[in-house]
């Protein structure tokens, strides 16, 4: 028979029990509430902007706040296209340190490797930012723009992307900022992953005769697909989002030009540059509008991704 005492335990695990449901409850919900009141106030701030231009905003590359006249073409092309070149470069190059770490190191340089890349994504943005407008632009203006415009400006297929002046500052020069910000953080993910896939299956493999290549193709990215695309999204967030070290190299020009070597802008760089600035209720909300696209640009591709590793996991074992 249970004594009182037990009861009175059970009881009291009972209690505690329902107040740590009810408070994971709450933090859960909470982040919910916080995204909605975010976005409220980014609807609020941004609607005179909305009312005034329309749709037209998202299709204008005119900005001038002297005659009050604003579009974001040119801020949201540049965020695309600076994201696309960050992981264009830093997704083979995070693949290959990934591999090396994993497969390929010999067991004493794993571990300093393995150190030296979390410290590199620990390194604050505004640090990259004045590494690259104070060493990597000049050194980059000089050996390496030169040779593209005169190497690839005549080409008729990617002569416009590599026509201009060699100014260092740029599209081009912000997207290897990022990549350079976002490869610690693919490759970290994407080496947690590899290291995650049994080691039978790896072996089973090369007893057959595979190579390093087919083992990693055939065996480890397929095991692994889920997390690599999560830390390539991890990645892509944040490109997206990355605000001083854009700032710094992007050359913060409301121009369009079909060129990489020119200076463009950014939605996080124009923020960061103009939002102190802003005088005038429209001035304003044209810019928190423009936080507003960005964060449905992050919202649109994190969706994506998310639908992307859904589609993934339904074709497990087909």
């Amino acid at each position: 028979m249970p004594t009182f005492a037990h009861e009175s335990r059970i009881k009291y695990q009972h209690w505690l029990d329902i107040v740590f449901r009810n408070i994971t409850r709450l933090a859960a919900f909470s982040v919910l509430i916080l995204l909605l009141a975010l976005i409220a106030s980014l609807v609020m701030g941004g609607l005179p902007a909305i009312k005034h231009f329309g749709f037209g905003f998202l299709s204008s590359a005119v900005w001038n706040p002297v005659t009050d006249e604003f579009g974001a073409l040119v801020p949201i092309i540049g965020t695309l296209v600076t994201s696309f070149i960050a992981l264009l470069i830093a997704i083979p190059i995070s693949f290959g340190i990934a591999i090396f770490l994993t497969e390929l190191s010999p067991r004493w340089l794993r571990r300093p490797l393995g150190i030296a890349i979390e410290l590199l994504a620990g390194i604050p943005s505004i640090i990259y930012g004045m590494w690259g407008l104070f060493v990597f632009a000049p050194l980059f203006a000089e050996h390496v723009q030169p040779w593209l415009i005169e190497k690839l400006g005549p080409s008729p297929l990617f002569g416009p992307l590599f026509q201009g002046i060699p100014m260092g500052v740029g599209i081009l020069t912000a997207g290897i900022i990022l990549a350079i910000m976002v490869i610690p953080f693919i490759a970290s993910v994407m080496r947690d992953v590899f290291e995650i896939v049994p080691t039978l299956l790896k072996e089973s493999a090369y007893g057959l005769g595979a190579t390093t290549w087919e083992v990693m193709w055939n065996v480890i990215l397929p095991y692994t697909k889920i997390g690599v695309v999560g830390g390539i999204m991890l990645g892509l967030g944040r490109a997206l989002g990355e605000t001083m070290a854009v700032t710094f190299v992007i050359g913060n020009a409301h121009k369009l030009s079909t060129s990489l070597l020119m200076p463009g802008n950014s939605i996080s760089s124009a923020l960061a540059n103009e939002f102190n600035e802003a005088v005038g209720e429209l001035y304003t909300s044209a810019l928190v509008q423009l936080g507003l696209i960005l964060f449905l640009i992050t919202f649109i591709v994190l969706s994506m991704a998310r639908y992307m590793l859904h589609r993934l996991a339904k074709r497990e074992g087909t």
